[in-house]
């Protein structure tokens, strides 16, 4: 449940559509900032293939995931809700990991992936009530963020959690990269830590598959 949110843009709509529009209000460094300060840097190549990008960012980032969480939440307390290791400025590497604070705010907290530095940070105030939504997914919850980074560790370099905050949320979501630089999507159980695969992209490929054999059937017929 990423909230990285561009104010400009949500200003430049707000006056393309002559109406108005709701920010939530942002405070301190942005991405680009903290990108800029990040002692990662990969190798920004538009020709080149999703895995051989995916192999060469997790071999540059020497911080895992479960790492920049927790190195987040030594500079902000909360709660911490997503964790996403995320690209900016030409291949700036960073961790970029939200927090749920105490008061509802939201914290947007950048970790430097190769020292594990926090680079920057900045402040959201939650217009929309998504803070209730995610505390009402980790009530029962015994499994957290940085728990269910290590847990996926098991299957590859974790290289995004996430939270689906819609409320009746069972487990994390999260995002591996494995040797060859091939992605893989899990469930971590929130009370458990159980490690499941995400059947969801199979079963888009299994429709799409027999999408083209019906089509082909149909050409033979």
């Amino acid at each position: 449940m990423k909230r990285n949110i561009v104010i400009a843009t949500v200003a430049a709509v707000a006056l393309i559509g002559g109406g108005t529009a709701t920010a939530m209000a942002v405070t301190g460094d942005d991405e680009s900032t903290a990108a800029k300060q990040s002692s990662v840097q990969v190798k920004d190549d538009d020709g080149q293939d999703d895995a051989t990008e995916n192999k060469a960012e997790t071999k540059a980032a020497k911080v895992t995931a479960a790492d920049a969480i927790k190195a987040a939440l030594a500079k902000q307390s909360g709660t911490a809700v997503s964790a996403e290791l995320d690209d900016e400025d030409g291949g700036s590497l960073f961790w970029d990991v939200d927090v749920l604070g105490k008061d509802g705010s939201w914290h947007s907290v950048q970790v430097d992936p190769g020292t594990g530095k926090v680079l920057g940070s900045h402040t959201e105030r939650d217009e929309d009530g998504d803070a209730e939504r995610v505390a009402a997914a980790l009530k029962d919850a015994s499994t957290t963020a940085e728990d269910a980074a290590k847990a996926a560790a098991a299957k590859g370099t974790v290289t995004s959690v996430d939270l689906d905050d819609d409320g009746t949320a069972t487990a994390w979501d999260a995002e591996t990269v494995a040797s060859g630089g091939v992605e893989s999507d899990w469930h971590v159980d929130l009370r458990s830590a159980a490690v499941t695969a995400d059947r969801g992209d199979s079963a888009d490929h299994d429709d799409r598959d027999d999408s083209a054999h019906d089509d082909r059937d149909g050409q033979d017929d």
